[in-house]
């Protein structure tokens, strides 16, 4: 990297900030931006109405040019310009801030600024800033310049394709370009009077070169380039927030507008389009294997959702392959197999720290035929690529006992959605979503976009090196921008929102040079970059909106085919576990301490509620104190005393593991989920096993385990069953501990264990949670953590009542019930649908405004109370409205504020009394809920009918899709 030696002083100070935040190699895009910005100033000083005008341009600017709008001047100045009655103009006052930034070189515009005094126009003094602009973007353009990347890649090409490639003319080129550079940087240094004409025609010749030497490689000028045009996804939730399905929260975020087109470079970049949509979306495009037809998802109009098309490479024959409807359809690949995996809804459920739609991986037959779901994990899977030995790879967002954020990771599976497992990013706080990853052709890496969970689908590229670890910083041997790479394990799952530049699909050619979408400084508008491990990025082109998804348009080699082992009947799998004690984090688990493994199923979202519990996260409806999720024992079976365990678990089930000691308390558990196929049988090593690992040379006889058919499930004290506390739990403290810790009781005071319910929970619930009695880990970190941590083990409340609290004696069962409550994280309700969608955290049976009149009545924030960081324990009982603790901040209770508040919370009782909520007797699902759960139950159906089609030899399609053919 070449280095200007200029003056010490500070040299646009300002300019360098935003400059280099909209990569300074791109410099004639990122100067439009203000030119056109400026521009605008004249209509504003001439208007009538400038307090308007000035509303409106500054919040375009920070629209689309958001990383350069604190720049010019902030709001607050606009104002004072605007409002001042002597005003000084706007463009002296940006003159006088750059003539300050400007330091030294000041001297370079002597005459200009001169020439710019007064009287000087309007138009003279923006043309003035115009020059220094460009001044500022051609130094930092010039101090970017890196002669040795550039030769690097012409070397590299010129032995690669050598009979192609015209590697020596840019070579001498370069050579010449070298010599001009010493020129230019001594009229820099000395301030010439000519140092701004010679430095700006350096820098065009410069970009020339560099464009011209790296779009002539062979290969990008051998196949015409894919990319499809769109606007950026509107922000939103995360960055799997893109589909905007109908008839969601989101619905109307969604963009219309753009088209699937072919850039030509072997024929001067001429740019074909294929397909346009004014109303609808692109996305997605692939390339079949023999390069003859383009798989992609479309969305004709905001009244219809994505689908999966196919269409000749020129255009023709546009086929429909899926259309569903309430569906999104989206990330379709082509397999060597000739079917196709997809990620789609049609099985409904949504994130549970909010409230959007989510996705899991699908496939189907190549025309459309025997649609079957191959992904269960509780949230998103998306972005699926295929890998050289014929396993799926794709990105997995999911969540068990953990946080929301640092929980997206790429996994892998075979294409009939057996053998699930982690590949990277699993445990890695930082980047909070590692993203739509690729192999890179002949090496055993991936490259993938290093993002946030707040953010859209964009962020870093990293090439990611399996082999040097499965999570952090050391298997990411390379990142774009190359200061992304500090950014890998810091601080948490958002951090990757300050890159600049913004990255997104990437595609490789080879081991050495990938396309991308990129950028460019133009707001949010992408172009197609060709990037290389050398450190260059070439523009290749864009245009408005924004390009996206570039990739070659030729044939490829297929990938190995691996054979079906899933045998669809919706049946039961195997799972196999070698020896429990290897691994990670099993510290100070003595051999002989593991005598169960138990099977805990994570119950997906299938509807939502709008008012929230802010728990570690956003709860719709309230769930638990911290976590997301509900959970359902299996059951548990006995572990050998060689470490092994071998279990039988329905197929099409979520689950996760925990090892249970001899009074079945957990000692380590799994925080990520997993799944086995009906017929798979699926094992590991051990438990948080390096997966990269072999099993130990001892292993070689066959695990205790394995010498007898598997372990049935039989469910936990009757049949397996969403788990909640009221029905649970509350009764063992109810017959042994309520009698004292209760409201108005000495014990009381330190410790409430009555049943009675609140808005949110019931009393004991929040209780435990408040006075810390319980130890569950909740929506905890990302990092795998050390074995007795937390749970069971380390709670409060067990251990007194191992050592004899108050003479209470618990039977096995009673002990039992409580200590997998806590170990199982410590959950309330039993499932995510509500009797009270519209009231305070989708479980109060009083409204939002008998709340907040109770509270004023009461002087109590309740809307504080509404969430895991709430400052007060309960404060109300339904049961026992009397004994409710807000009243006690009414002295009278003769008054009419007593009284009133005492029939809100009495109104609170009836209202349960008619409607039971989820934690009573007699539930009845809202009706929202219960045509949430009629879509989910048929879209089940058709996915019954798909796997009785495969097995029969048929074929189902979409119902609507036939329709259509007829």
């Amino acid at each position: 990297m070449t280095t200007l030696i200029l003056s010490k002083r500070v040299f646009f100070l300002v300019l360098i900030v935003v400059f280099v935040s909209c990569n300074s190699r791109d410099n004639q895009q990122s100067q439009e931006n203000w030119i056109s910005y400026l521009s605008a100033l004249p209509t504003i000083e001439n208007s009538e109405d400038q307090q308007s005008d000035v509303h409106k341009l500054f919040d375009d600017f920070q629209r689309k040019y958001r990383w350069q709008s604190f720049y010019l001047l902030n709001y607050q100045e606009f104002a004072n310009w605007v409002n001042s009655g002597t005003r000084e103009p706007l463009a002296d006052s940006l003159l006088s801030k750059h003539q300050k930034a400007l330091g030294d070189f000041v001297v370079v515009f002597r005459e200009k600024i001169k020439n710019s005094a007064s009287p000087a126009s309007l138009e003279q003094k923006l043309k003035l800033i115009e020059d220094m602009v460009r001044f500022g973007q051609n130094i930092n353009s010039f101090e970017a310049i890196d002669f040795n990347s550039l030769q690097a890649a012409i070397l590299d090409i010129q032995s690669k394709f050598h009979e192609e490639y015209n590697g020596t003319l840019f070579l001498n080129q370069l050579d010449e370009t070298k010599e001009k550079y010493g020129n230019v940087k001594t009229q820099l240094i000395n301030k010439t009077a000519f140092c701004n004409e010679a430095l700006a025609g350096f820098i065009a010749s410069w970009e020339s070169l560099k464009k011209e030497a790296l779009l002539a490689n062979p290969l990008l000028t051998h196949h015409p380039v894919v990319f499809v045009t769109r606007q950026q996804y509107t922000p939103d939730h995360h960055n799997t927030a893109t589909l905007f399905q109908t008839n969601e929260i989101n619905t109307n975020s969604f963009t219309p507008g753009g088209s699937l087109k072919i850039v030509d470079f072997k024929n001067g970049g001429k740019v074909k389009t294929l397909l346009k949509s004014e109303e609808g979306v692109i996305r997605d495009p692939e390339i079949s294997y023999d390069g003859e037809k383009i798989l992609f998802s479309m969305r004709n109009n905001i009244d219809e959702d994505y689908h999966i098309y196919e269409v000749d490479s020129d255009g023709k024959n546009l086929k429909q392959l899926t259309k569903a409807e309430g569906v999104a359809d989206v990330d379709p690949q082509y397999l060597p197999d000739g079917n196709i995996v997809f990620s789609s809804t049609r099985e409904p459920k949504y994130c549970m720290c909010n409230v959007h739609i989510m996705c899991n991986l699908f496939r189907m037959e190549g025309d459309g035929a025997n649609i079957t779901q191959l992904g269960k994990s509780s949230l998103f899977e998306g972005h699926s690529s295929v890998m050289p030995d014929g396993h799926i790879l794709y990105d997995r967002w999911e969540y068990v006992d953990r946080n929301f954020g640092d929980a997206q990771g790429l996994w892998t599976m075979n294409p009939d959605g057996t053998n699930q497992a982690v590949y990277y990013g699993n445990n890695t706080n930082s980047p909070g979503g590692v993203i739509d990853a690729r192999p890179v052709p002949g090496t055993e890496k991936v490259i993938a976009i290093l993002g946030s969970c707040h953010d859209r689908p964009w962020g870093a590229l990293g090439i990611i090196d399996r082999e040097k670890g499965m999570d952090g910083k050391s298997p990411v041997e390379l990142t774009w921008p190359a200061s992304a790479a500090e950014l890998i394990g810091k601080g948490n799952y958002d951090m990757f929102k300050q890159v600049r530049p913004l990255y997104e699909d990437p595609y490789p050619l080879n081991d050495t040079y990938f396309l991308c979408s990129r950028t460019m400084g133009l707001g949010e508008q992408m172009g197609l970059f060709l990037i290389d491990v050398f450190g260059n990025e070439q523009l290749i082109y864009t245009e408005a909106p924004g390009c996206f998804d570039p990739l070659p348009l030729k044939s490829r080699e297929k990938e190995y085919v691996i054979q079906e082992k899933r045998d669809y009947k919706s049946g039961a799998g195997t799972f196999y576990v070698q020896d429990v004690y290897q691994g990670t984090h099993m510290q100070g688990v003595e051999r002989g301490a593991v005598k169960y493994l138990r099977v805990i199923e994570s119950v997906e979202k299938r509807s939502w509620t709008i008012p929230a519990w802010n728990g570690q996260g956003v709860h719709r409806p309230a769930m638990n104190w911290h976590s997301f999720e509900c959970k359902r024992i299996l059951g548990t079976v006995p572990v050998e005393a060689d470490g092994s365990a071998y279990v039988e678990v329905p197929a099409d089930k979520y689950v996760y593991f925990q090892l249970l000691d001899e009074n079945k308390m957990m000692i380590q558990s799994m925080r990520s989920g997993t799944m086995v196929q009906s017929g798979e049988t699926l094992g590991c090593i051990g438990c948080h096993e390096d997966r990269r690992m072999a099993p130990p040379s001892s292993s070689v006889q066959v695990a205790q385990a394995l010498q007898a058919p598997a372990q049935k499930l039989n469910g936990w004290y009757g049949e397996a069953r969403s788990f909640g506390f009221v029905k649970e739990v509350q009764p063992v403290l109810d017959k042994h501990c309520a009698g004292c810790h209760d409201f108005g009781k000495k014990a009381g005071e330190k410790l409430i264990l009555a049943g009675d319910r609140n808005p949110y929970f019931n009393a004991a619930y929040i209780d435990m949670y408040k006075q810390k009695v319980i130890n569950p880990i909740g929506a905890g970190p990302a990092e795998i953590q050390p074995a007795y941590s937390w749970g069971a083990h380390s709670s409060k409340l067990i251990k007194k009542i191992q050592n004899g609290h108050a003479g209470v004696h618990l039977s096995e069962e009673e002990m039992e019930r409580l200590v997998t409550w806590i170990d199982i994280n410590a959950v309330y309700y039993p499932d995510f649908i509500s009797a009270y969608p519209a009231y305070p955290a989708g479980r109060s049976p009083i409204s939002q405004e008998e709340l907040n009149r109770l509270g004023e009545l009461t002087h109590i924030d309740f809307d504080a109370q509404g969430g895991h960081a709430r400052p007060l324990r309960a404060q109300v009982t339904f049961e026992r409205p009397e004994l409710s603790p807000c009243l006690e901040n009414i002295g009278n209770k003769k008054s009419a504020e007593y009284r009133e508040a005492l029939a809100i919370i009495m109104k609170g009782k009836n209202q349960l009394l008619t409607t039971p909520r989820l934690d009573m007797e007699g539930f009845v699902p809202s009706e929202t809920d219960k045509k949430r759960l009629e879509k989910y139950t048929y879209r089940q159906e058709e996915e019954q009918k798909s796997r009785k089609a495969i097995l029969e030899g048929e074929k189902h399609y979409d119902p609507e899709l036939v329709g259509m053919k007829l």
